[in-house]
């Protein structure tokens, strides 16, 4: 890390400002070349983390860049633990474009994405978990999924973590006691006390996995698929859910073709709503191709919205969906409840028992509302408080937590057979390791280029 890196920070566009950064020994002897302050010659005059007033200028030349407000960090006090520089200046491609080029003609590279908060992550300031909550929080579409990564970046899964690998290492330093120094007069451990150690970790790993599934949903939202036969209200549904007319809608069946894709936000649960082409047979080729579509997003949903058309008598496709959401986690709408009814919700109940049917009239916004509350009660039962305990929302920690459980597992089953100490070791120092790739302490390099490359440059 001793070379010297910059990228813009702020998203490219029209905007009030932009922001260069520039991290590295170089760091201020570039910026210093390239900075006239009003009132002081050299950048080192002013004061540490303090902005500046002056002007970027090209050194080549003497022209004046742009007008700029201007921060130096010293090292160790800064994100990477680097000497760092920020150059506010305006907003726009052009400006920020220009003094980054500035900057990279003067003795800096261009950072890699993600590479600022790698540089933190190898230098100490922040964990792998802490470093990947950066990027979580970036990419956060609540209030509630911004505040669990908030919280994992002041550590809160890396303090769980920590908790539980000290009991791990106990254990690992008492049976390596046992086994190397066996006429010792030091005590050993029992079968017993490795047995109650190995299940309180057992059971503070599974406490963690029973989050992942709704930490997932708060990460990632979601995924509902709206799902029926032509003209019965889905991009109808669409539109009232997202609360603008984000569908083209029309009487014409078939007017949807492709998928449609938009987060929704329901008191914190941020829901992927997929509208689909309406499910039936079809000449179009165009038409087909979106109800194929239609069909493998259903496979990957984590919900599915039916919706039925009590107004027009039931179909070959309405049974095609219904053999669709049978074994399916699903609400059931039964559409245009306004309109003269070929059937009603008993008819509908019969061939659907296990199912809540909902009545709606999605154009005048009845049973909205308790659509919204079903999605709500389905998957969290109102009782989700993100601030009451750790939460896992990164896929990767999953796995993680996974691998470990099933480290523990066989320990606990050599335990109760009374295996040999080193034998018990192996998946007790298994678990361990595991568990240290969450907060990085045991990662591998090719793992933390994966984790590093999904982040944007300049971050």
């Amino acid at each position: 890390m001793a070379d010297t890196i910059a990228a813009i920070s702020t998203a490219m566009g029209e905007a009030g400002i932009g922001i260069v950064r520039i991290s590295g020994k170089k760091s201020i002897s570039i910026a210093n070349r390239l900075f006239k302050g009003n009132k002081i010659e050299n950048l080192i005059d002013g004061e540490n983390r303090r902005l500046i007033y002056g002007h970027i200028i090209n050194p080549k030349d003497k022209e004046i860049v742009d007008e700029v407000l201007i921060a130096y960090m010293k090292e160790p006090y800064t994100y990477t633990r680097e000497d760092m520089v920020e150059i506010y200046c305006h907003g726009g491609i052009i400006s920020v474009r220009k003094i980054l080029e500035l900057v990279l003609e003067n003795g800096s590279r261009l950072a890699e994405p993600g590479e600022f908060t790698k540089r933190a992550f190898l230098n100490g300031r922040l964990d792998l978990a802490q470093s990947e909550a950066v990027i979580d929080m970036i990419r956060a579409k609540t209030d509630k999924s911004f505040q669990v990564s908030l919280e994992q970046l002041e550590g809160s899964i890396s303090k769980k973590v920590k908790k539980i690998r000290d009991i791990l290492l106990e254990m690992i330093a008492h049976i390596e006691v046992s086994i190397d120094f066996p006429e010792e007069d030091v005590e050993e451990i029992t079968y017993e006390e490795l047995e109650e150690k190995a299940k309180q970790v057992e059971e503070e790993i599974n406490k963690l996995l029973e989050t992942a599934d709704r930490g997932k949903i708060l990460r990632d939202g979601l995924n509902t698929v709206i799902l029926g036969k032509p003209n019965v209200g889905k991009s109808s549904l669409l539109n009232a859910m997202l609360r603008e007319n984000r569908a083209i809608v029309t009487n014409i069946p078939g007017t949807t073709r492709d998928i449609i894709e938009e987060y929704v936000n329901i008191d914190g649960i941020p829901l992927k709503i997929v509208d689909t082409a309406g499910i039936r047979t079809t000449d179009d080729l165009v038409e087909k191709i979106g109800v194929d579509r239609a069909r493998e997003m259903v496979y990957k949903a984590d919900l599915i919205i039916a919706v039925f058309d009590a107004s027009d008598s039931i179909t070959e496709e309405d049974y095609q969906i219904i053999d669709i959401i049978k074994e399916r986690k699903s609400i059931v709408l039964l559409n245009k409840t306004d309109l003269p009814s070929e059937y009603d919700e008993s008819y509908l109940k019969k061939l659907l028992p296990d199912k809540e049917i909902i009545i709606t009239s999605i154009v005048s916004g009845l049973g909205i509302d308790k659509l919204e509350y079903a999605i709500k009660d389905m998957f969290y039962k109102g009782d989700l408080e993100v601030e009451s305990d750790v939460i896992i929302t990164n896929l990767r920690h999953k796995n993680q937590l996974l691998r470990a459980k099933g480290n523990i597992e066989e320990g606990v089953n050599g335990i109760v057979s009374s295996m040999p100490l080193d034998c018990i070791e192996v998946d007790i120092k298994n678990c361990w390791e595991n568990l240290g790739e969450i907060s990085g302490d045991t990662v591998g390099e090719d793992i933390l280029d994966k984790i590093f490359s999904e982040f944007c440059i300049g971050k």
